[in-house]
């Protein structure tokens, strides 16, 4: 019934308890999850969770936030991106909430390893998950470039959407989907709530980021896919909408952008 769309299986939190995650996913409706990678060091524990399970699926990236870790580059990256259930390229991006000091001038390593990304994604014509925080102007010119080059051919997510209703409109006209987490349930997202309402359900995913960013009621806790309904429950009640009509739209959403088939329904 439900996807989540965007989850962090492979992180100690989750890993460890992984028979346990599933059956709580199962307990709660979520029938699917993609499975996210942050480095290439954790590309092969991403990759065995979505081979060794039918409802998996994974992404081959670099988050852009992490450094002293193995630098992708468009070979490597597109031979990972290649192997069997993966389905989109990142998470990748830019993130220059944390510059410790730097500029954003600095921040060039960033900038460089999002345009491997970008290649890769163009190359394979697969979905891109975008991350961006505290530069949402860089990651607009830097995509905007990359989809000129690519004569409007790319696809993706804006992942864990918080940034303004301007950069969701860029983000629609560009083609790209935009994916709500947890920080949606939160009492101060009051301008969030009123992105979710603008952005049609035709172009919504939801989210839980997991294990980070729980929702409401569970705040405080490690974040689980089991807990997405709420994520849905949150836009379904921002839209006006009953739940089932946002998580049957999720669904196909999330299989029209991964390329996925759909479930064969229940008999």
């Amino acid at each position: 019934m439900f996807v989540d769309s965007h989850c962090h299986l492979s992180f100690p939190e989750l890993l460890g308890r992984i028979d346990a995650v599933r059956a709580e996913m199962a307990a709660a409706g979520v029938d699917r999850a993609l499975v996210i990678c942050t480095t290439l060091e954790e590309f092969d524990t991403v990759h065995r969770l979505a081979m060794a399970h039918d409802n998996f699926w994974c992404t081959a990236g670099v988050h852009p936030d992490n450094e002293g870790i193995e630098e992708p580059d468009v070979a490597r990256l597109q031979a990972l991106a290649q192997r069997p259930k993966v389905v989109a390229i990142g998470e990748t991006g830019l993130d220059y909430y944390r510059l410790n000091g730097r500029s954003v001038a600095d921040m060039a390593w960033q900038r460089a390893r999002f345009d491997v990304h970008l290649a890769v994604a163009r190359a394979l014509a697969k979905p891109l998950v975008v991350h961006t925080r505290s530069a949402s102007a860089d990651t607009l010119a830097m995509l905007g470039a990359a989809q000129s080059a690519a004569g409007g051919a790319l696809t993706g997510v804006f992942h864990c959407f918080t940034e303004t209703l301007a950069v969701a409109r860029a983000a629609l006209d560009f083609g790209f989907d935009i994916s709500f987490s947890g920080i949606l349930t939160f009492k101060t997202a009051h301008e969030l709530r009123e992105v979710a309402a603008f952005v049609p359900l035709e172009r919504c995913l939801i989210e839980t980021d997991s294990p980070y960013l729980a929702p409401v009621p569970h705040r405080g806790r490690p974040n689980s896919p089991a807990y997405v309904p709420h994520v849905a429950a949150e836009l379904a009640r921002v839209k006006g909408l009953p739940l089932d009509a946002v998580a049957a739209a999720t669904s196909r959403n999330f299989e029209r952008l991964f390329k996925l088939p759909a479930l064969a329904p229940d008999l």
